[in-house]
């Protein structure tokens, strides 16, 4: 982790840079979504909240994705929340780093950055010797979360599922103004 030098009234402390961007509260998700990131966000979000929740937080997005339980536990923890969130794509907020980004009132994107929605896949477990009402579970309930995402988007966009549906068939990809314009993003920085 990157130090920075700082006058305290100690004298000069070495600080790591993310507890003073904390202090400012500006958090960052700049890996993939799993249980450990997403834990680390709850508690960073669940202590800025305790700090003030009038406040605004802004939460720095640039990943791939990940898995959809860890993301949509921080996302629902931040519909909890009091505080206003301001998330701001940095690179890429692809999959369920898109979701994310959606949790933000203000949702606001770098000139260059990219967002990419769809509809989640099957996790990589083999379907091998397993029987039809079996396999047809685990299509059920991939169809809940499918819906589930989809109305979190449609929501945040004021589209239709019907317009979700036919854009995260395929890994769909959206410039800052392209984001703007769909209603994925409410700002683009540095135009």
């Amino acid at each position: 982790m990157a130090n920075i030098l700082k006058e305290t009234v100690r004298g000069i402390e070495t600080v790591q840079i993310e507890d003073e961007l904390l202090r400012g509260r500006e958090i960052f998700l700049t890996r993939e979504v799993d249980a450990q990131s997403s834990g680390e966000l709850i508690k960073q979000l669940m202590y800025l909240e305790r700090e003030d929740s009038e406040k605004e937080i802004t939460l720095y997005i640039n990943s791939p994705g990940g898995e959809v339980i860890s993301g949509l536990a921080v996302y629902d923890y931040i519909q909890f929340m009091k505080a206003p969130l301001r998330t701001v794509c940095l690179g890429t907020a692809a999959s369920m780093g898109a979701i994310l980004f959606l949790a933000g009132e203000k949702r606001e994107m770098f000139l260059h950055t990219r967002l990419m929605i769809h509809d989640p896949s099957y996790s990589h477990r083999d379907i091998g010797g397993r029987k039809p009402h079996e396999i047809q579970h685990e299509l059920d309930k991939l169809n809940e979360t499918r819906e589930a995402l989809a109305r979190i988007i449609a929501d945040k966009t004021k589209k239709s599922m019907e317009e979700i549906y036919e854009v995260t068939a395929d890994d769909t990809y959206y410039s800052a103004k392209e984001a703007v314009d769909f209603g994925l993003a409410t700002g683009i920085i540095g135009k």
